[in-house]
């Protein structure tokens, strides 16, 4: 690979991990460049909204000393060099943690989350901390309490008059818009593959428990995950392989591959969402790919008694231990007053606080509703999903991770309506605790902007489901950047 001097940087920040590790090696980049283009990047998009902290000075810093240290001929690290971004609700040491909340502004973590950690063993430069949904509490992004610019909450790379989606917002767009190689997420309902849709980068939801959950201002312990994040399926598999300790990938031959298609997982598409997926299975069968159409799956209904109740209750003592934990000296009242974002407020007041949830008579009791999701719920649903992977012979399942392009960033943007579109396809799969990933297919041609495709396959099946994204993407090709 050869880069030319006169490369200017939003080109340099276009690289994948692969290609520019290759640069360092071959002497045809150094870090500081690489890091230098990022925050140019960063500089040029301050109306996305996409940082709460970026650390440039910092990053600088560590890049000078990765260059110096390849050029003294010491051994190199699989990310030395290599700039990242990591979600705000994620400790970072050193570095504020507000989960994009004012209740948590003047938090500095004094130690990093075990993922955060071994990525910095691999020699990640950390450029700061991304913008997020606050609270990680909505789909959309659409939080006024850390503008860098003039509009609210984290915008689309691909048109600023857009959303970026969420939670995981800052993390995705910082993505799209080439600001870093690669980032840190969680997950809880989607939050990291709807952000990653609407931008145009590629995502793994890990297994449930796969990844350590220490270190992470938490919604509920049960769903929650961290996750990584990347530009394409190969950096994403490197980054699940330097958390996890687990490097194998094993061969995937298209023509043995069998996906299902479940209808239910199909509906609601816009124009571009579905031109581009449509297009994207025709794409699979030219390679040999067998499709099967799935009729009545189920998934959506079984999920229904089993989602909310789960998040709504467990956020209460889940916010609770982790503030015991930390040592906070706020209580969660205190947390939810000082909430800035409409919707997330009155998520705290109506059903986190007083642990309720809304019914057609009015609030209910949300224990009740939680102890049969637990007991009874989610193991019908799990069961449900292994049904379908063996009755039908499937590695994963395929479907638009979400059913629409980014909505435009308006007043009307956190609608329930809304909201419901953009977790419509991602929620089943995270209540069942299943490995997911998320890859761009392509850019709508009415819009321009990009359409992502989910693939949920077994528990404990996440190597080999990074391997099919692996493949899949060698198909479908990486889309252009912003």
């Amino acid at each position: 690979m050869k880069i030319l001097d006169s490369v200017v940087g939003h080109v340099l920040s276009d690289l994948t991990i692969a290609e520019a590790t290759a640069a360092f090696r071959d002497g045809v980049l150094s870090s500081t460049e690489l890091v230098a283009a990022c925050l140019e990047r960063a500089d040029d998009g301050k109306e996305l909204n996409i940082y709460v902290t970026l650390d440039g000075e910092g990053a600088l810093a560590a890049a000078r000393a990765a260059d110096e240290a390849r050029l003294a001929g010491m051994p190199q690290k699989p990310l030395s060099g290599i700039p990242v971004v990591i979600k705000d609700n994620i400790h970072a040491a050193g570095l504020p943690c507000t989960a994009g909340s004012p209740a948590f502004a003047t938090f500095v973590p004094t130690s990093d989350a075990p993922s955060v950690q071994r990525l910095r063993d691999a020699g990640a430069i950390i450029l700061g901390k991304t913008n997020m949904h606050e609270l990680a509490f909505g789909a959309t992004g659409y939080n006024a309490a850390f503008n860098t610019g003039s509009r609210t909450g984290v915008r689309n790379p691909y048109d600023s008059e857009r959303i970026a989606g969420g939670s995981s917002s800052g993390s995705a767009a910082a993505l799209g818009a080439r600001m870093a190689l690669a980032a840190l997420g969680t997950d809880t309902g989607g939050s990291m593959r709807i952000p990653c849709a609407l931008n145009g980068c590629a995502s793994l939801r890990p297994s449930a428990g796969r990844y350590s959950a220490q270190g992470v201002i938490p919604i509920a312990r049960s769903r929650d995950t961290v996750g990584p994040m990347a530009l394409c399926m190969a950096d994403v598999a490197l980054l699940d392989a330097l958390i996890t300790g687990e490097y194998a990938l094993p061969p995937i031959t298209l023509a043995e591959l069998r996906l299902g298609i479940p209808n239910e997982l199909w509906g609601n598409l816009d124009d571009d969402t579905r031109e581009q997926a449509e297009a994207a299975l025709d794409k699979l069968r030219a390679h040999g790919v067998s499709l099967v159409r799935i009729d009545n799956a189920g998934l959506l209904e079984l999920n229904e008694p089993v989602g909310f109740p789960v998040v709504i209750h467990e956020a209460y003592d889940c916010m609770v231990g982790y503030l015991r934990e930390q040592g906070h000296a706020m209580t969660i009242e205190e947390v939810g007053a000082r909430i800035s974002s409409p919707d997330v407020r009155a998520i705290y007041e109506e059903w986190v606080l007083p642990r309720k949830m809304p019914s057609a008579t009015g609030p209910v009791d949300v224990a009740p509703l939680y102890e049969a999701a637990q007991n009874a719920g989610r193991e019908a649903l799990r069961e449900r999903y292994q049904d379908l992977f063996e009755l039908h012979g499937l590695d994963a399942l395929l479907f638009p991770t979400t059913p629409v392009v980014a909505p435009l960033a308006n007043d009307e943007v956190n609608l329930p309506s809304n909201f419901q579109a953009l977790i419509q396809n991602t929620e089943p799969a995270a209540s069942a605790g299943l490995p997911c990933i998320q890859l761009p297919v392509g850019l709508g041609s009415r819009s321009g902007l990009p359409v992502g495709m989910e693939l949920d396959a077994p528990g404990g099946s996440d190597r080999r489901l990074l391997a099919i994204g692996v493949a899949l993407e060698s198909i479908f090709g990486r889309i252009p950047r912003a």
